[in-house]
C-alpha cells in the first residue's frame, strides 16, 4: 500500500469518526445521546433532546467533516477523492472509539457530496426537504435523496464515478435497515417541525 493511499485512509477515517452528536450532548447537556429516543449520535436523534440549536450543529459539524475531508484531499491526493468521501462516510457509521456503532451517515454522505458535486448536493437537499415535508420521516427523506443523487449520477453524462453514489446508496440502505421495518410497521417516528 503506497504512502498516499495509507495517508488518505488514515484522515479520512478519523476524521469521520469524531462523534460530533455524543460530544456536543455530553458537553452542553451532561447526557450520553446513546441513551435518547433511538441511540443514535446524529443530528436527527439530537433534535429529540429539544434542543434544535444542538441539533443544528451536530448537524453543521457533520456535514463539515465530510467536505473538509473531500476538500482537503481535492487539493494534495485529488486522484483519491471518492475514496477518502467514502473512508470518511464509514468512518461515521463505523467508529472505532464507538465500538464501531456510530450514526447513519447521512449529514456526513451530504458534506462529501457537497464537495464532489454541488449539483448533486442540492439533488439530495431539495430531494430531503419535499420528503419530509411530505410524510414527516427523515429516513425515508434520506433513502429517497441518496437514490436520486444516484439515478442523477447514473444518467447524466457530466458526472463521472456513479458507481461510488451506488455505494453510498446500498450503505445508507444499511444503516437505516431498522427504519425500513418500523415504515413498513408503520410504527417510525415523525418529525415535528
Amino acid at each position: 500500500m503506497n504512502l498516499d493511499l495509507t495517508t488518505v485512509i488514515i484522515y479520512s477515517y478519523i476524521l469521520g469518526s469524531i462523534p460530533f452528536g455524543l460530544l456536543i450532548t455530553k458537553f452542553f447537556l451532561k447526557e450520553d445521546i446513546r441513551d435518547v429516543g433511538s441511540g443514535n449520535i446524529g443530528a436527527t436523534n439530537v433534535l429529540r433532546t429539544g434542543k434544535k440549536i444542538l441539533a443544528a450543529l451536530t448537524l453543521f459539524l457533520d456535514i463539515s467533516k465530510g467536505f473538509v475531508s473531500v476538500y482537503f484531499t481535492s487539493k494534495y491526493f485529488s486522484e483519491l477523492i471518492y475514496l477518502s468521501g467514502l473512508i470518511c462516510f464509514l468512518g461515521h457509521v463505523f467508529p472505532v472509539w464507538l465500538k464501531f456503532k456510530g450514526g447513519k451517515g447521512i449529514a456526513t454522505y451530504l458534506g462529501v457530496v457537497l464537495a464532489l458535486s454541488f449539483k448533486l448536493a442540492l439533488v439530495f437537499g431539495v430531494s430531503w426537504l419535499i420528503i419530509l415535508y411530505v410524510t414527516r420521516y427523515s429516513s425515508l427523506s434520506s433513502m429517497i435523496g441518496s437514490l436520486n443523487v444516484f439515478l442523477f449520477a447514473f444518467l447524466s453524462t457530466s458526472i463521472s464515478f456513479d458507481f461510488i453514489y451506488f455505494t453510498f446508496l446500498m450503505i445508507i440502505i444499511f444503516t437505516h435497515r431498522e427504519n425500513i421495518l418500523r415504515l413498513k410497521n408503520k410504527t417510525e417516528d415523525k418529525i415535528k417541525f
